[in-house]
């Protein structure tokens, strides 16, 4: 045998070999993820031959089953559209899941370990028995309270989120966003159909398949008073400690003022009266005071800086949560930006934090100083809904001492019955909380924030809340946040939205 045809015959058996490895490849390692790809055919069928699991919340379907007569046997219906589209998210035929519908796919699809048994018994007895049920935290008063006053609030803002959480456990009572959007044309078996409406959505500005509550990050304004008084109080502050505070102060560079002229015009104001009036030159020059690594500490303690953080099931993943930040507060060569730092006391500058974050704060404060982390899922049931998981709260972290979160609870209570938020007021409830406006884009309108809780007459904390809009014309941002605030935990704890 010549050489030429002695290489090509080397050449060949090298091939035949790499396809040889290839084909072993695929069969023994490979199998499964082509077995359980969106874009397998006969998977999808498969999957849509029997019904997916109920996503509940008090009772109510959120996310359901209807039988169809083509091929794929079964449709999801999501009966409330809007209102929990955030949370709940979409499973359409060729595309990945989101919201839960993505975070607890296994167990709704009947895939999970946990349902195995269900899975066995099948086998014996022929019937296709559908996935897992998932039972979720939310209040439906309250999520619907917090959607439709979003929607509808007086100051004619088109973006905005609201989240209400059980300061006691970290259940999520509320999570609301808008613009929003209607999943069920997302899900439709024309998958043309549906495509379009998914690129619709996607095209759209407002960007309304955002969650807003999770994802948005944008300055918090006044809400950073509560996260530089608990550095404060950490840090030896009394509420009646006296502070500088005056009509302007200026720092490198940097001019702060306060919202209005009658605002601590005076040179000194105790810790308690600076919150109950958002007295901007004092949290400035007391930022300043306490040092950028202090404040930074406290933000970080209460979770800014998490990007690990998601909320769903406690034992497993959930909704992504963005990380709030505080921003470098440095000047090139590292060295502390004064400026920068009496901005960022106030909530501006680089500071960015998520509706969720304002809610943990509340939260925070209500607890007694222990932050437990947020959960949506409540309880995964099987399908003849027996209880396979309950949700068993857990601390997240503790970022400050009983007797600070009392004096702060303390100061947070005066800026509603005395100052800033008393629109946020509930009949029957002691409510605590703090306003906030931040400047943002120059020439745009400022956002508005409130973030408060509620105590019942049993002194039990019952409810905290954080609501945020965006661009609010009119002034005075933040007072339609409070209104809204405060229907949404008296819905949460069940006095209605009215």
């Amino acid at each position: 045998m010549n050489a030429p045809l002695r290489r090509a015959g080397v050449v060949t058996l090298v091939l035949f070999g790499l396809l040889f490895a290839n084909l072993n490849w695929v069969q023994a390692y490979k199998a499964d993820d082509y077995r359980t790809n969106d874009f397998n055919r006969r998977v999808v069928v498969a999957q849509y031959e029997r019904p997916r699991g109920v996503i509940e919340a008090g009772g109510t379907g959120l996310a359901q089953n209807k039988v169809t007569g083509d091929a794929l046997k079964y449709l999801r219906v999501y009966p409330k559209k809007e209102a929990y589209a955030p949370v709940l998210g979409y499973r359409p035929v060729s595309l990945g899941a989101t919201g839960i519908e993505n975070s607890e796919n296994d167990f709704l699809s009947g895939e999970s370990d946990k349902l195995f048994a269900d899975r066995v018994k099948d086998m014996f007895t022929g019937n296709n028995t559908g996935g897992g049920n998932i039972v979720l935290s939310l209040s439906t008063k309250a999520q619907e309270t917090a959607y439709k006053e979003l929607l509808n609030n007086e100051r004619g803002v088109e973006k905005g989120a609201a989240v209400a959480i059980d300061p006691r456990t970290g259940a999520i009572q509320a999570m609301a966003s808008i613009p929003s959007y209607d999943p069920n044309p997302l899900v439709s078996h024309d998958e043309k159909a549906a495509a379009a409406a998914y690129n619709k959505l996607l095209k759209d500005s407002d960007q309304p398949l955002l969650n807003r509550a999770t994802q948005e990050t944008l300055p918090p304004g006044s809400t950073m008073k509560v996260i530089v008084s608990a550095a404060a109080l950490s840090d030896g502050y009394k509420t009646d400690t006296e502070i500088p505070a005056g009509s302007q102060y200026k720092e490198s560079g940097a001019v702060i003022r306060n919202a209005e002229d009658e605002v601590c015009p005076g040179s000194q104001v105790t810790l308690k009266e600076a919150l109950t009036e958002s007295c901007n030159t004092g949290f400035a020059k007391l930022g300043v005071t306490l040092g950028r690594d202090k404040v930074v500490a406290m933000a970080k303690a209460f979770g800014f800086e998490d990007d690990s953080l998601t909320v769903g099931n406690l034992e497993g993943s959930g909704l992504p949560v963005a990380a709030s930040h505080t921003g470098a507060i440095a000047n090139p060569d590292g060295s502390v930006d004064k400026g920068a730092l009496a901005q960022s006391s106030i909530g501006q500058r680089d500071v960015r934090m998520t509706a969720i974050q304002g809610a943990l704060m509340a939260a925070t404060v209500a607890n007694g100083g222990k932050q437990m982390r947020p959960y949506l899922v409540q309880q995964e049931l099987s399908p003849d809904r027996r209880t396979i998981y309950t949700a068993n709260p857990k601390t997240a972290r503790t970022p400050i001492s009983e007797s600070v979160a009392s004096d702060l609870k303390d100061m947070m209570v005066s800026v509603v019955e005395n100052g800033t938020g008393t629109k946020a007021k509930i009949k029957g409830y002691t409510v605590g909380g703090k306003t906030g406006t931040a400047q943002n884009a120059v020439g745009a309108d400022p956002h508005g924030w409130f973030i408060g809780f509620a105590f019942n007459d049993k002194g039990e904390a019952v409810s905290a809340v954080c609501v945020m809009l965006e661009n609010v014309s009119g002034g005075h941002a933040s007072a339609e946040a409070a209104r809204i605030s405060g229907l949404i935990m008296k819905a949460a704890v069940g006095g209605g939205g009215d």
